[in-house]
């Protein structure tokens, strides 16, 4: 496997996740990982439904924070671990959002548009009275908006995570049918110094690609990108590392040759 570093993991500090950080350790060590990155989900005003109650979506940072340097010091002999979060961004709550990304000592923190103009894409009711590339472009557009607001983030992530949602996912989907945006979208991150992620759990929900698409990859590479990182976007340990091998042959089909990891904020490289 030539990516060994999980960069998007999630377990019980996260609202959707119920298992222990141990256990996500435990099955990265056995799957041959030598680096993993837990990235809880936090995203404010997320709007509160029967099952998700307002605040679902917000990790409690102390005592992940605490868990975490504990297990960080039992397993540090077996794999490296990191302290990352996974922060919701919309133009409204970037003093907020900033606030909270200031308060800790991230290692890494990824920006994810989970919210475009307070609608989730999960749900149906997105796409309603409208065709899916009118839906996609709204979404994609709103990454825009989040660029011009906030900065304080590392990678973007899983940066077409509407189509893993839409009705026909990815099914007619491309970067030549948004490249305008999208190119708009690549050009910001690398003027701001940002990178991506390559985030493969679209593949386990039935896409032909990973997030973002390859035509994606391509584009940002040849405007000068470099930094990508490798996620699985794991819940549970089944999850973990899913597809990196394809991952690894998608980035260097689209010209690759290093991912990255973060440490302190700080892109290291390795070789694929």
């Amino acid at each position: 496997m030539p990516i060994t570093a999980d960069f998007h993991l999630h377990s019980s500090f996260s609202g959707d996740s119920d298992t222990p950080m141990e256990n996500m350790i435990l099955r990265g060590i056995g799957l041959g990982l030598t680096e993993m990155c837990f990235t809880e989900h936090n995203d404010f005003d997320y709007p509160a439904t029967d099952n998700k109650p307002s605040g679902f979506w917000e990790v409690n940072p102390d005592a992940y924070l605490y868990d975490f340097l504990k297990l960080r010091e039992e397993y540090a002999d077996k794999i490296k671990l990191f302290f990352g979060v996974e922060l919701g961004l919309q133009p409204h709550l970037s003093k907020r959002n900033a606030a909270f990304a200031k308060a800790h000592d991230y290692d890494f923190i990824i920006g994810s548009s989970h919210l475009c103009n307070g609608k989730d894409p999960y749900y149906a009711s997105f796409y309603e009275g409208r065709t899916q590339e009118d839906a996609y472009r709204e979404y994609f557009e709103s990454i825009l908006e989040n660029l011009k607001a906030f900065s304080n983030f590392d990678v973007y992530g899983h940066l077409d995570y509407v189509v893993r949602y839409g009705p026909q996912q990815d099914e007619g989907y491309s970067y030549e049918l948004y490249r305008e945006v999208f190119d708009k979208i690549l050009t910001k991150l690398i003027d701001m110094e940002k990178g991506i992620e390559v985030n493969t759990a679209g593949l386990a929900k039935g896409m032909r690609d990973v997030h973002p698409c390859r035509g994606i990859l391509k584009r940002y590479r040849e405007l000068g990108g470099e930094i990508v990182t490798v996620g699985s976007d794991a819940h549970t340990p089944e999850q973990i590392a899913h597809a990196f091998e394809r991952a690894g042959e998608i980035l260097k089909e689209c010209g690759f040759r290093y991912y990255a990891v973060f440490e302190k904020r700080q892109p290291v490289f390795h070789k694929l």
